[in-house]
């Protein structure tokens, strides 16, 4: 800056205060028609906050000059010179420290950003900080070939739709409600898509063919796993009696499995009490058409512990919970068992006898292991439990080579004694293969399958996916997917977080799409490029 002289500078603890003045005679443009001027008016002082130096805050006092405009047509009659690179209109900080609170407020919010640029010896309030952040451009929308479209959760039961580039991976813009005709209106505000990717949503279907009929449409691959998954998991949980059947034989497992074992020996406890009585008393009221709340009202329960047993078919479903945990005294049952038996009642003594061979734990623990001999019961063993429908899912989703050997062991078992269980495993690994082979030739005949198989909630999913055929047929073949989609809602819900959930719908977009630009910005600095 040739133009500016420095009168001084001085430099104390509370900062640096810079002197400087333009010089005179210099013609200058002016700030209305951009004609040169160096007719002079007057003087005044600019006071510029600039970035710290050193860690003090710097201020510069800068003398300015007011000249008069020459050119008889323009509206202005004066105007104030503008230094290149120091000043701005109506600006009193200089760019450099603008565009540090741009972008302290793009990446942190405003309290964040109030906060960290205090560290930093700049002091502004975090309204300011959010008023600077608004007040950046965003950049220029340029219409994508590949359109990805999903929602989020905004707040509460409030939805939004993010648009993403599915080439540059960059966010386009995001607005709060999930409407087809929002989605149509932009598409047509905003033509030459020629791709869009979304999930099984009906409403974006019907967004993107009213918006951009020539679009191809393609049913992300994800969702189409994630939703049979759920059907799978449905059609495991309406089977539930079959899944004790994955567990090895009594003789190669030792104990019973506990659901075997429950109603015998548990029924007498004060627990088996406590949930039959309350299993009668529910199961009696709800008959006669009362609600859940006025049962749980008159017992003086939590409406969820009446909606529990009031599905419950019998008492015994309310007891079932997950066997006990191995601990580090499952190898000295056999000899609790053998001295009990032999008349050794007291548990101080058996402690003292398992500390003598090596056990380190706790008297309190061999005090509740033999609680059941007391009463007549067997000793409380570990036990494997069944798995869960979730479980179950898992097990039938998973790709037969990443199965571990407990799987491997138990999923046979399992389908060999359900015709159900093995008739989804067959159509799950069929499904698999077409994803796996990216060839969507097969699948007419495998929803044709899927409709006949006469469970509920696959005939549910096949007409589902044969009413949105063309886009999962894509999603099947083609390499495109909401994959970006995914991970630009992750980063949506990270600045969710950052502002507390408090930030509306224009200020979550500012920040959504300039940090995604940020960040690309500066990671293309740090990019080496190959020699």
């Amino acid at each position: 800056m040739t133009d500016v002289l420095v009168v001084s500078v001085d430099v104390s603890d509370a900062g640096v205060a810079v002197h400087a003045r333009t010089r005179s005679g210099v013609p200058t443009g002016c700030t209305g028609c951009g004609q040169l001027s160096a007719w002079f008016h007057s003087r005044y002082v600019r006071r510029l906050a600039d970035v710290c130096l050193g860690g003090r805050p710097v201020r510069i006092d800068l003398s300015v000059r007011r000249l008069y405009c020459e050119n008889e047509t323009c509206p202005k009659r004066t105007f104030a010179e503008q230094v290149p690179g120091l000043t701005v209109r109506y600006q009193r900080r200089t760019p450099q420290l603008q565009r540090l609170v741009e972008d302290v407020g793009v990446v942190l919010a405003g309290r964040g950003g109030s906060r960290m640029l205090r560290i930093l010896n700049v002091t502004l309030s975090r309204c300011t900080v959010l008023s600077q952040l608004m007040r950046v451009p965003l950049p220029p929308l340029e219409t994508p070939r590949v359109l990805g479209v999903d929602d989020f959760a905004l707040y509460g039961d409030t939805y939004g739709t993010l648009l993403v580039d599915a080439t540059t991976r960059l966010p386009l813009t995001l607005w709060e409600g999930r409407d087809a005709d929002q989605l149509s209106r932009w598409l047509r505000e905003h033509p030459g898509v020629e791709v869009a990717c979304r999930d099984g949503s009906l409403t974006y279907r019907q967004g993107i063919a009213g918006g951009a009929p020539d679009a191809v449409q393609v049913s992300d691959r994800f969702h189409l796993w994630q939703g049979l998954s759920r059907r799978v998991q449905d059609i495991a949980s309406a089977h539930r009696g079959c899944l004790p059947a994955a567990l090895p034989p009594a003789g190669e497992s030792g104990p019973a499995p506990a659901e075997e074992t429950l109603g015998s020996t548990a029924a007498d406890t004060r627990a088996a009490r406590h949930a039959r009585r309350l299993f009668e008393a529910v199961q009696a009221l709800t008959r006669t058409g009362r609600s859940h709340s006025s049962v749980a009202r008159e017992l003086g329960l939590d409406r969820r512990t009446v909606s529990k047993y009031a599905r419950a078919r019998t008492w015994q479903e309310v007891m079932r919970r997950p066997p006990r945990k191995p601990s580090t005294l499952d190898p000295y049952l056999n000899y609790l068992q053998q001295r009990w038996d032999e008349g050794q009642h007291s548990a101080k003594i058996l402690h003292e006898e398992l500390q003598a061979k090596g056990y380190l734990g706790h008297y309190q623990r061999v005090k509740m292991a033999v609680a059941p001999l007391r009463r007549g019961l067997p000793l409380d063993e570990p036990r494997e439990r069944p798995p869960s429908p979730r479980e179950t899912a898992r097990w039938i989703t998973t790709h037969p080579h990443r199965r571990n050997l407990h799987i491997n062991d138990r999923l046979p078992r399992l389908l060999e004694h359900c015709p159900e269980l093995r008739k989804t495993h067959d159509l799950v690994r069929r499904f698999a293969a077409m994803l796996d082979n990216h060839d969507a030739t097969p699948l007419p005949d495998w929803l044709d399958d899927l409709a006949g198989s006469g469970l509920a909630p696959l005939v549910g999913l096949a007409g589902a996916l044969r009413e949105d055929r063309h886009a999962v047929a894509q999603g099947i073949t083609t390499p495109y997917s909401s994959g970006v989609n995914e991970g630009r809602i992750t980063d949506v819900k990270l600045q969710k977080r950052l502002m507390a959930g408090r930030a509306g719908v224009p200020l979550l977009r500012h920040r959504v799409v300039l940090i995604a630009h940020l960040r690309r910005r500066y990671a293309d600095r740090t990019t080496v490029s190959p020699r």
